[in-house]
């Protein structure tokens, strides 16, 4: 599928799903964040409204609200050299941005799908000394988190695009074995 603007189809039964994709995977890397700010709630605020907006809550200005908030979070540690909390803070942003996936068929919408898991698969790979095995190991755990719904929503989007650093190879590992699970569960897709 071409990078163009085509419309893709995204029922908000999927856009929950994805949502609450997104939250699952962010979740885990919640303690790294916490352990280095314990006194900043926003990327916990942020995958909570992810989540609830995936369990049936509207879709409002405030999971953006969230978003920005868990962003500015990210952006702190990030400035002070906390490089796993960072991670997490913007696993929690990719969350509460799930919501928001647009249904055009580009492929940097494939970061609303699986930023959050590659975000926070880099962020215990940096809370383990950026040992790698340790980002792989969470991005298979993403993988098999990954419902069904996910996966063809996912299959309808190009490949995840190119650059960002390690978490954009995390996100590019992920996104390959979704496609290669999508290919297995419906080959008259190739």
């Amino acid at each position: 599928m071409a990078d163009q603007d085509l419309t893709i189809e995204l029922s908000m039964t999927e856009l929950r799903e994805i949502a609450g994709y997104a939250a699952a995977c962010a979740r885990p890397a919640l303690a790294i964040f916490e352990r280095a700010r314990p006194d900043n709630p926003r990327p916990r605020a942020a995958i909570e409204s992810a989540q609830a907006f995936a369990a049936g809550a509207e879709r409002t200005k405030a999971i953006r609200d969230h978003a920005w908030a868990a962003n500015r979070a990210y952006q702190e540690t990030r400035d002070a050299g906390q490089a796993a909390a960072s991670d997490a803070a913007r696993a929690a942003v990719a969350a509460a941005s799930a919501a928001y996936l647009h249904p055009l068929a580009k492929a940097t919408q494939v970061l609303h799908i699986l930023g959050a898991a590659a975000h926070a698969a880099r962020a215990f790979e940096l809370d383990a000394g950026t040992d790698r095995s340790v980002g792989e190991q969470y991005i298979e755990k993403a993988r098999v988190l990954a419902s069904p719904v996910v996966v063809r929503v996912l299959a309808r989007y190009p490949s995840a695009p190119g650059g960002r650093g390690r978490a954009g190879e995390l996100l590019r590992a992920l996104d390959t074995a979704l496609r290669v699970r999508a290919a297995d569960v419906n080959p008259a897709a190739n």
